[in-house]
């Protein structure tokens, strides 16, 4: 039977994917790091909206499509150069995406959403966009800040954690305290909402 036009895109994003060179491990089994985020973008997702339309399934899955091919290194490491970075991943993310949907059989308009949802337009005004800013938020929570947290500063890490805070909707900030984090992960998160 053939595929879908959905199911077209989504082996084509994850395809994608797993050519990431950086690898974690996931149930034992090492796995392509940008493969393993997108997994985990997805399972946000049906958590935070069983009900998510194509487009937005998509976009999630192609929040970070080949973004280690552009690494942090390859800008200034400084506020200005963070910015350009990730203006420059938005931009080109979405660029991507849209071409995926377009190659799998999606009409134009469905490519321009896609590629607007990456490149998160409209936040907190396009329900979509927030929901999507959400799971990506709550990826970082439950991914990420450990690791991060490692390697930066606790002042850092609290500004990072009020701003995180700030971009997400409430209910995205329901299922933010639900997740199971480290007592120092936790710590951070408490002292971040507290001095806001």
């Amino acid at each position: 039977m053939p595929q879908s036009k959905f199911e077209t895109a989504v082996r084509l994003i994850d395809e994608a994917h797993a050519q990431d060179p950086n690898t974690v491990h996931s149930d034992g089994k090492p796995i392509a790091y940008e493969l393993f985020y997108s997994n985990k973008m997805s399972d946000y997702l049906d958590k935070c909206d069983t009900n998510a339309s194509e487009t937005l399934r998509l976009a999630v899955r192609a929040q970070h499509l080949r973004r280690w091919e552009v690494p942090r290194s390859s800008y200034a490491m400084n506020k200005i150069g963070y910015h350009s970075w990730r203006t420059y991943l938005k931009k080109r993310q979405a660029e991507l995406a849209a071409q995926i949907c377009l190659d799998s059989g999606y009409s134009s308009e469905d490519a321009d959403r896609v590629a607007a949802l990456v490149r998160k337009e409209n936040l907190k005004q396009d329900a979509e966009t927030q929901t999507l800013e959400d799971v990506a938020c709550l990826v970082f929570l439950d991914d990420q800040l450990e690791t991060f947290e490692k390697e930066h500063d606790e002042a850092k890490i609290i500004n990072i954690l009020r701003k995180t805070w700030g971009k997400m909707s409430e209910k995205g900030h329901d299922f933010a305290l639900g997740i199971s984090m480290s007592d120092r992960a936790r710590e951070l998160v408490v002292k971040a909402l507290d001095s806001e």
